[in-house]
This record gives structure tokens, C-alpha cells and sequence, in this order.
């Protein structure tokens, strides 16, 4: 039920609405659609503007709703399997263009958090802010030592906001489930209850450090991404500290090329840095746009902000990868097997007739030239061909979705040539065979081995109170109970040999593997 308190607000957006010509989209609801005449005889209706496409009027909408309504269009348009393809298209282009609050302000923010006078903990501080969204903004400072941090500093009062807006998103989605038939299946509660947890997450910046460190140790050393150190000691909740970087904006491909950067290699090592990110590492990093990207003058990537980072679950991710590799072979039965049991969709689909649908979409994109096909637009036309077939939306999925898009869409702006499947195919399938095969086999015994360790001094005692139990169950039966003791003790030896030759065979046997 809709609280006295949210209705100011639903008025003011009503009438950003009417502005914005949009009102129809309330009438088109189940709800209000016994009264659509009503929209006929208010005046503003009948000199609205019909040239301007309605997709470009929702974008001006939400920006003018402010900065939590952007951000909700901006998750949104990641998710194209539930929009109508131009309105999709349209929100990619919502920016935060929030103008940044006063220095004296972020100023108060950092000295009450670290206690101390802004003068005591830097040498230099600039008023004047580097970079300013929605959440937060970022000043530049350097430390007595001569070291140059970023300090991010969170909205002072962005909390309230926060949550008053997304409570009315919440009581907005659930009346949607009540009202619209369609909305149970795209489950809109759960969807605005992701972005509800999501930007909580961004206003807690110790969790963003604390990825962007986690990050940084999943990276070190590597020659294809580089993650800025974070300076704990000047870390706290609503204010971060963290090594300045300096690099070429990934779009910036002028500079790229004058910079002698290979720019198909940088496609290519975005690409790998991502399956090795969802695969490998089981964490990656979810907002991978064009702001978020920099790049040194020997190609290596280096990347900012992250508030928003992704994990799967271990099923999930072996379905995903098998999913992908069954595209890459145009087995399509195997693809709709693969959402049977993932659970994505009902278990009673009816297997063959979701293989047909899915073989409808895909043959005809997959008769292009492999550098014409859009990897991203693929998984976007089956999650719409399995929603036919009741497929519900996955949360855990979205973020992934969103960042293939993201790193596919960048990978084609540097290098339009780029080949994604010849590049991630490689990859996937040495990651089966690591988890899957021989191999993964023995590494699973081999991590398993220490639980084993602990586990086989006792044997010995287990199998001796079991015998006994054993033995005085069958006295309580029989009066010759040997048979049946024999038998029991045999099955029970064969067994603890059988355990302890296997641990033992692996244990040999992985640490060979490993050194060779």
C-alpha cells in the first residue's frame, strides 16, 4: 500500500510524466486502464509531442527524477531480454550527470571521519573535484611522503534519498506483480530488490575496498590488468583512499594509436580478462564501461571504481560455461538440456520444442561471418525466445549479462574485427578440462586431501564402534550371527581400503601432476 509519505513523491513524478508526455505509460497499467479515457480530455494530451520517440522522452524522464532514477534506467538497460530493444538502446545513454557538491562539504565529510584537521593528514588537497556522480565524488590529494591518492567521498544526505526512492520502486513493483499478469514472470520485486542491495553496497566504500583489494591479489603481477592500491589507513566507511593512476581513457582511440598501443591485442586481452575473472577468479568486476577504463602505454589495462562486483555459484558457473560451448558447436538441444537443468526454465519444457525455438534464433545469426556476431545480442535473443517458455528472470546472471555486453560493445569499439568466439572458445574449454576432465579430478582430491588426512587416523575407531553395533544388532536377531558378522566386517574392510587407496593414489599421483 502506497504511505502517505510516497505520494508527494509519486505526484512529483507524475508530473515529470505529463512533461515529459509520458502519462500514458500509468493508463496502459491494469489497474488504471478502466479510466484511459480520462487522458483524452486533459488538455496536455491533446498538444503532446508526438515527433520526439517515446524511448529518447523515458530517458529525459528519469533524468530529470534525479540520480536514483538514473541509475535504476541504467541497470535497466542491461537487461534487454525484458525491454522493448530501442527503449534498451535509449537508457544505455542515461549519464550521471549530477553536478558536485561544495569542497567545503566534502571537506567536513573527510575531517569528521578521520578526526583530524584536512591540512594534518595531506600536503595538498584540491577543492575542486576530479570526477562527480550520483553516489559519490572524487577529489585528489597527496600525502606528506609525496604520494598521490584519489579520496572518494560519499554524498553527504544521499542515504535517505536512497531510501525513500527505492522503498517507492518496492511498493511501485509490488503493485505490478498485483495488477499486471506479465510482471509475475519478469518478478520486478526481486529486480528492484538487486538494485535496492546494489547501491547499499555503493554507499559502503570499506566493501569497495575491500574488492578492489581482493581484485588487486587476483591480478598481481599480471600483464594484462592492473587494480590501484588502496591506502587503508585513510579508508573509512564513506570515504576511500586509493593510489592516483594515470593512463589513455580505453576511448580514446586516437591517443591509443599514437601511443603505439596493438589495439586488436587489447580487444582480445579485454576479453580474456573477463572469462578469467568470471571462471578463474569467480569475481569480477561489474561496471566495466568506458569510464571505468584506462590504459598504460604498454597495453595494459587498468581499471577504477568497484562498487558493483559480480560472483556465481559453482553450478552456475559450469552451466554457463557448457552453455557457451554448446553455442560455439550449434547444439541446440544440448543449450535447452542445459536450462532444464540449470533450473532457468520449468522443468516440464518440453525439450525438443524449446531446441527448435532456440535453433530458430540462432541459425541465421550463426550463417554470418563469426566477427559479425554479437555474443551479447546472442544471449540476449535466447533469454527472449526462453521466455516464452516461462523462463524466469536471474538475478545472478544479470550482472554477468551486463558486462559481457559492456566488454564485447568496448572490445568492437577498439578493434571492429574483433573475433569473441575464437578468442573465448580456448579458454572455455581448457576450464572444462581443468574442472570436468582428469585433471580436475585430482585437483578436487588433491584440495579435498587435508579433510581426508584428518579423517583416516579414525577409521580404524569408526569401523570398530560399527562393527559392534553391527554385532549387536544381528544377536538381537539371530542366534548364529557370524555369517552375517562376516559379511558385514568384509563389506565394511573392502570399503576403508578402497578410501584409503584412492586418497593416497591421488595424493601421489596430483603431486606429480602439479610438479610436472
Amino acid at each position: 500500500m502506497i504511505r502517505k509519505g510516497q505520494l508527494w513523491r509519486l505526484l512529483f513524478i507524475h508530473r515529470v510524466l505529463v512533461r515529459h508526455n509520458l502519462d500514458d505509460i500509468i493508463f496502459a497499467m491494469h489497474l488504471f486502464r478502466p479510466y484511459r479515457f480520462l487522458l483524452y480530455v486533459m488538455p496536455w494530451h491533446w498538444w503532446r509531442d508526438k515527433t520526439t520517440p517515446s524511448a529518447v522522452r523515458l530517458r529525459r524522464a528519469l533524468e530529470d527524477l534525479g540520480p536514483i532514477f538514473v541509475k535504476f534506467g541504467q541497470m535497466l538497460s542491461t537487461r534487454p531480454d525484458l525491454l522493448p530493444p530501442a527503449i534498451a538502446k535509449e537508457l544505455a545513454y542515461l549519464q550521471d550527470r549530477v553536478p558536485p557538491f561544495s569542497s567545503d562539504r566534502a571537506r567536513a565529510v573527510i575531517e569528521q571521519a578521520y578526526g583530524a584537521k584536512i591540512d594534518d593528514v595531506f600536503a595538498q588537497f584540491e577543492n575542486q573535484p576530479l570526477a562527480s556522480a550520483s553516489i559519490a565524488q572524487v577529489h585528489v590529494a597527496s600525502l606528506h611522503d609525496g604520494r598521490e591518492l584519489i579520496i572518494k567521498v560519499v554524498r553527504p544526505d544521499i542515504a535517505p534519498v536512497i531510501r525513500r526512492d527505492t522503498d517507492l520502486l518496492q511498493t511501485l513493483a509490488a503493485l505490478a506483480e498485483r495488477y499486471w499478469p506479465q510482471a509475475r514472470r519478469l518478478r520486478p520485486c526481486e529486480v528492484v530488490e538487486d538494485y535496492k542491495k546494489t547501491i547499499h553496497d555503493e554507499l559502503d566504500l570499506m566493501r569497495e575496498a575491500a574488492s578492489a583489494s581482493q581484485l588487486r591479489r587476483n591480478f598481481a603481477g599480471s600483464a594484462d590488468l592492473y587494480i590501484p592500491e588502496i591506502h587503508w589507513p585513510l579508508t573509512r566507511k564513506n570515504v576511500m583512499a586509493m593510489e592516483r593512476i594515470r593512463g589513455i581513457p580505453v576511448s580514446d582511440v586516437a591517443s591509443l594509436r599514437a601511443a603505439g598501443v596493438d589495439l586488436k591485442r587489447l580487444a582480445e586481452r579485454g576479453v580474456e580478462i573477463f572469462f578469467t575473472q568470471v571462471f578463474k577468479h569467480n569475481f569480477f568486476h561489474a561496471d566495466m564501461h568506458p569510464g571505468n577504463i584506462f590504459v598504460e602505454p604498454n597495453g595494459r589495462y587498468i581499471a577504477v571504481d568497484f562498487g558493483i562486483m559480480g560472483s556465481l555459484t559453482t553450478q552456475d558457473q559450469r552451466y554457463l560455461a557448457e552453455n557457451f560451448l554448446a553455442f560455439f558447436r550449434r547444439d541446440y538441444k544440448r543449450v535447452a538440456e542445459l536450462h532444464v537443468e540449470s533450473g532457468w526454465v520449468p522443468g516440464g519444457t518440453r525439450v525438443n520444442e524449446f531446441e527448435a525455438a532456440i535453433r530458430t534464433v540462432c541459425e541465421p545469426i550463426f550463417e554470418r561471418p563469426l566477427k559479425e556476431i554479437s555474443f551479447g545480442q546472442v544471449l540476449i535473443r535466447l533469454f527472449q525466445t526462453a521466455r516464452r517458455f516461462d523462463m524466469e528472470v536471474q538475478p545472478q546472471l544479470v550482472l554477468l549479462q551486463k558486462t559481457l555486453l559492456n566488454i564485447e560493445g568496448l572490445g568492437r569499439e577498439l578493434y571492429p574485427d574483433l573475433d569473441l568466439w575464437q578468442t573465448a572458445k580456448p579458454f572455455l574449454e581448457r576450464w572444462m578440462r581443468d574442472r570436468i576432465g582428469v585433471r580436475g579430478f585430482f585437483s578436487a582430491l588433491r584440495k579435498e586431501a587435508p579433510l581426508w588426512a584428518e579423517i583416516l587416523p579414525a577409521l580404524p575407531r569408526l569401523v570398530h564402534e560399527a562393527l559392534t553395533r553391527a554385532s549387536d544388532r544381528v544377536n538381537a536377531k539371530s542366534k548364529d550371527p557370524l555369517p552375517n558378522l562376516n559379511q558385514s566386517v568384509s563389506m565394511i574392510t573392502l570399503a576403508m581400503v578402497f578410501v584409503a587407496g584412492v586418497v593416497i593414489g591421488a595424493a601421489v599421483f596430483s603431486r606429480h601432476w602439479w610438479q610436472g
